[in-house]
């Protein structure tokens, strides 16, 4: 007990003399009590963690914590240490697990040791502006017809169904930031500016921890991107810059080891390989248009969209990115939806995820590339959770579906069991309903109208039939039909 009445004696001292910088992230984080709820703020790549904050606390040992997060992460930088050490009783965040990643979160949840919420990313972020703007709630089209759905208040507004969320105030929120002042005013990185503003201004008491910190009218005003009002404490972050070997191992953590230019085979015949199906998808793009690329197979896309007059949206904070990056070259700052380094194109800006998800949401993105488990001759769609996985991670692919943007969906056509995954109804829990107008595969180009599923394009090789035997949903073939190359 006597720690948390020490954290509170430093804390009126410090706003005395309206000074919130704290000597030690251990002084900042010492009144976090058990049953508090602390807001991590960080995409999920893993060199702009709070770490420091996240290390104090770990070290404190303080139990029986919720943890509202985008996703707990791998590794000594990210909040997965606080699961490690059995302090987390109860996760929101919206990936409780990246597929092909075992945790402690996962194994704790699976064992009843750990309660989990899925939420959208984009609704988990508006839920924290909410809480900040002093909204107790607000209606969303994201989840309906899918889990997230369960148990809420739905209404219908101009023949649209939507969903009740409350606004979500935790007790602290962790953000790290490039720069902060003296008075809590703070400046982000590039890309990374991502859940900070939204969960700094939800909290009760925000802890800032920065790369520098500077006297108050150091930070030009205009190069503010949190107001110190949002703030209450500041630490200096001894977290390095430099991409590291072990940040790249955790970059691509979870990530199937098979190479990219490596098909598969079915029927004993190779198929596409990843690199040629996103090349495939880049074709099917429209000039002028804004894309949203999601995680896996989809970020492959902007290496093959050359000079084209696309410009690619991220979730994360970023619109008008280029190609993927060599790690030894690239800006830590600059990553995709799927934590991989990307360069930047003329143009490109810089935002938070409210503002990303506003452009989502809100129709500006004309086409949205998603991963999938299954998709149905319906095009209902299901990518964030499988039987195997303890929880799941939707991510934003329910907020990237709900805009009204054509959907593409880009997947190998069997699962790894070899398991068709262009079905006749969905057996996975949905992403979305009826909202896939396209899907690319290894073997096909198949479109879905209200008459199911339609056949365009065939891999190399391999005949209409082959691909129907390996495809539960029935195929109707285009008139057209012809070669994927």
């Amino acid at each position: 007990m006597g720690q948390y009445v020490a954290g509170l004696v430093i804390l009126l001292y410090h706003f005395t003399i309206m000074n919130k910088t704290f000597s030690s992230a251990q002084e900042a984080v010492a009144d976090i009590a058990p049953f508090a709820s602390v807001a991590i703020a960080g995409f999920g790549v893993p060199h702009r963690w709070p770490s420091d904050l996240i290390r104090a606390l770990c070290d404190q040992g303080t139990q029986s914590l919720t943890i509202i997060c985008n996703v707990l992460g791998v590794g000594p930088l990210s909040p997965q240490i606080l699961a490690e050490n059995h302090q987390i009783r109860h996760l929101i965040a919206a990936f409780s697990t990246l597929a092909g990643v075992h945790s402690a979160a996962e194994e704790q949840i699976a064992r009843g040791k750990m309660s989990f919420e899925l939420v959208p990313q984009g609704t988990l972020v508006e839920r924290l502006r909410a809480a900040g703007a002093g909204l107790p709630a607000f209606y969303t089209p994201v989840g309906v017809g899918t889990p997230v759905a369960e148990g809420k208040e739905a209404r219908t507004f101009k023949g649209r169904t939507y969903l009740l969320e409350k606004a979500l105030k935790p007790d602290y929120a962790f953000v790290r930031a490039q720069m902060a002042d003296t008075l809590g005013n703070a400046a982000f990185f590039g890309g990374s500016q991502n859940f900070g503003p939204s969960f700094a201004k939800a909290a009760r008491i925000t802890i800032v921890e920065a790369d520098t910190i500077v006297a108050a009218g150091e930070i030009p005003p205009d190069r503010v991107d949190l107001p110190g009002i949002f703030v209450d404490r500041v630490v200096a972050s001894h977290v390095g810059l430099a991409i590291t070997p072990e940040m790249v191992a955790q970059m691509t953590i979870g990530k199937e080891n098979r190479p990219t230019d490596q098909p598969r085979t079915y029927l004993g015949k190779p198929a596409l390989t990843r690199e040629m199906m996103a090349f495939k998808a880049a074709q099917l793009l429209k000039d002028g248009t804004y894309v949203n690329l999601g995680i896996g197979i989809p970020t492959l896309v902007s290496d093959f969209l050359f000079d084209r007059d696309i410009i690619l949206h991220a979730e994360n904070g970023i619109l008008g990115y280029g190609p993927i990056q060599a790690m030894e070259t690239a800006d830590p700052d600059l990553y995709n939806a799927g934590g991989q380094l990307v360069s930047l194109q003329p143009g490109a800006s810089f935002f938070d995820s409210v503002a990303a998800f506003e452009m989502a949401r809100g129709g500006h993105v004309q086409t949205v590339l998603l991963g999938g488990f299954q998709v149905d001759a319906e095009g209902n769609l299901a990518n964030w959770t499988m039987p195997e996985m303890a929880g799941g991670g939707v991510g934003g692919a329910m907020d990237l579906v709900a805009g009204g943007s054509e959907i593409l969906v880009i997947m190998e056509h069997t699962d790894k069991n070899g398991q068709p995954k262009l079905l006749r109804r969905c057996t996975y829990p949905l992403t979305g309903q009826r909202c896939v107008q396209t899907v690319v595969t290894d073997l096909a180009v198949v479109r879905i109208d209200p008459a199911g599923m339609l056949v365009e394009e065939i891999a190399p090789g391999f005949s209409v039939e082959e691909i129907q035997s390996l495809t539960e949903a029935p195929l109707r073939v285009s008139d057209h039909v012809r070669p994927m190359f």
